[in-house]
């Protein structure tokens, strides 16, 4: 059977990270994140629907077939366990290993893959918290977008979404300001009408659009008194 190509590998990619993040999936959605226009994006989906990869329900969204899920979690977990490898093992900056890994994840041949995943240390998670399928890890169904804490909230970051990934600076002023899986961050300030979030990380204080905080998943560890004092009251 053909190989698909790298644009098929990208869509399948993308699609399973967008239904691992809760996302129902969409042409409009799959334009958004491939960087095309609508009709592009429509005209792949519709070539995957045809070749068996996807379908489409009454309301367009997309979901895999049998024989598309397998194709994309074979993508996704030498695409994640190549991020890891080369973060972990060959040192380079956690910002920058997505876009590397998209050329690295091609090498990696059934025979080389487990040999890999021992040397990064069999990990369960990318380095940026997306779960490596077979690995044995699930995203949490108790995190929550950072966008949806308060001020005085604290939290742990968990994951951050592969579509903020593409964007190497973002990447890397996140990796500035510690908002990386494992780091704990405390909401100083919430401002909806300006559309930004105030983090402290461990003294550093950090300015998020909220809109890059949705693309955030976070374990809330405190909320801040007011709003405990609130449910309270309200028992």
């Amino acid at each position: 059977m053909r190989h698909p190509s790298h644009t098929v590998d990208d869509y399948l990619q993308a699609i399973y990270s967008l239904q691992g993040e809760g996302e129902r999936v969409t042409s409009a959605r799959l334009a958004r994140r491939m960087g095309v226009t609508p009709p592009t994006a429509w005209g792949t989906i519709q070539r995957m629907a045809r070749d068996g990869f996807v379908s489409l329900d009454e309301r367009k969204i997309v979901h895999f077939t049998i024989r598309g899920r397998k194709m994309a979690e074979d993508i996704v977990r030498r695409h994640r366990l190549a991020e890891r490898f080369l973060c972990d093992v060959l040192g380079l900056g956690w910002a920058e290993v997505h876009k590397e890994a998209h050329a690295f994840e091609h090498a990696i041949t059934p025979r080389l893959e487990p040999r890999i995943a021992a040397l990064a240390g069999n990990p369960t998670t990318c380095p940026h918290g997306s779960p490596i399928p077979g690995a044995g890890a699930r995203l949490d169904a108790h995190t929550a977008k950072m966008s949806s804490l308060e001020t005085g909230d604290e939290a742990e970051v968990r994951l951050i979404s592969e579509e903020m990934e593409e964007d190497t600076e973002l990447m890397r002023y996140l990796e500035r300001g510690r908002i990386m899986p494992g780091h704990r961050v405390r909401v100083v300030e919430k401002s909806p009408s300006t559309g930004v979030v105030i983090l402290d990380q461990d003294g550093l204080q950090v300015s998020l659009g909220l809109t890059v905080a949705e693309r955030i998943r976070v374990q809330p560890l405190s909320l801040s008194r007011a709003r405990d004092l609130g449910h309270a009251a309200g028992r």
